[in-house]
């Protein structure tokens, strides 16, 4: 197994992927603490230094890119400072940002995370403030992204959907992208919004989100299986549903009738598991395109998520990364 999943990382190269989702901007402003505040019970920090990387819908476009494909960014962002931030620090990655479509009454989202440097090997969150707007996108702006779409899909290897519930991914939306890009490969994180997915091939929420959806508790390897069967079938999925369950791998059925347990890696050293389900996602949209089977794209997609788990904030593993995972932890 480990030299079939292996000889498919060269095959997630060179292909291109459409992402349309809500792009936001992860920043990190990092302090050492010095002290407890006379104020509050909080610590006081003194800025050491801010990194600013790609979050939401652009976090999937950053590993397409990481793992040597190319990555067409389609989402909005505000007429602001962030907004030019945001697209300078995606072109520094190699994504395509011709199609974001700015909206002059709207910020662009943003997510700032306070760290506090304590000794430790990586920096601990005391805080995250969020900047953003839930309003569903407006009509003149959504005619735009349409537009930005219908242009874009023409020769796409598949076209991923990340719902980060910013406003993007109306329902219209959605099945304006069903319509368009009839026998491209669809793929959606949809992170509880799943009734606006049907009819794709790949559609991935986590464990809570499923027993949300189906309104009953799941928590054997058969129960998640009987509760991915359903949703596929009552989805009408065309390929597979996958649930993510953290620790415990994740659980793939496939529109043939059939429901595989994929565990996860025996990681070590796990301190942040942001960006894990992007990177999730990434990896199967990629590996389905190049003609993977279900389980195997979603295996790969657990190593890679078992590198990301690592660090802190969103990582992109890169193919010799992943190669090592795969040995490693194998």
């Amino acid at each position: 197994m480990t030299k079939r999943l292996k000889s498919w990382i060269p095959r997630l190269a060179g292909q291109q992927i459409a992402v349309i989702g809500d792009v936001m901007l992860d920043e990190y402003l990092i302090g050492r603490a010095t002290r407890l505040s006379r104020e509050a019970p909080v610590p006081v920090l003194e800025f050491e230094s801010r990194q600013i990387i790609p979050g939401g819908a652009a976090n999937p476009a950053a590993n397409i890119v990481a793992l040597g494909s190319t990555a067409v960014q389609v989402g909005i962002i505000g007429s602001d400072t962030a907004g030019t931030t945001l697209r300078q620090v995606l072109q520094a990655r190699g994504i395509n940002t011709n199609s974001l479509v700015v909206d002059s009454g709207r910020p662009t989202t943003v997510k700032t995370r306070i760290m506090a440097q304590m000794g430790l090997r990586f920096p601990q969150q005391v805080a995250r403030l969020d900047t953003l707007s839930r309003e569903p996108t407006g009509p003149a702006v959504e005619r735009q992204v349409r537009a930005v779409i219908d242009r874009q899909i023409h020769g796409v290897n598949a076209v991923l959907l990340s719902d980060y519930h910013v406003g993007l991914l109306t329902p219209s939306l959605v099945s304006t992208v069903r319509k368009l890009c009839g026998g491209v490969l669809l793929t959606a994180d949809a992170q509880g919004s799943l009734d606006k997915y049907a009819g794709f091939a790949l559609v991935k929420c986590n464990a809570d989100d499923a027993r949300d959806y189906l309104r009953r508790d799941l928590r054997e390897d058969a129960e998640f299986a009987e509760a991915a069967l359903e949703l596929c079938r009552v989805l009408r999925l065309t390929g597979g549903m996958v649930i993510t369950r953290g620790s415990a791998g994740a659980t793939v059925a496939t529109s043939d009738g059939s429901a595989v347990h994929c565990p996860a890696p025996a990681v070590t050293d796990v301190y942040d598991v942001v960006g894990a389900g992007d990177t999730a996602i990434a990896v199967m949209t990629l590996a389905i395109s190049a003609g993977a089977s279900y389980p195997d794209a979603v295996t790969l997609a657990n190593y890679a998520s078992g590198l990301v788990v690592r660090r802190v904030g969103n990582y992109t593993p890169t193919p010799d990364e992943l190669a090592w995972a795969i040995d490693t932890w194998g």
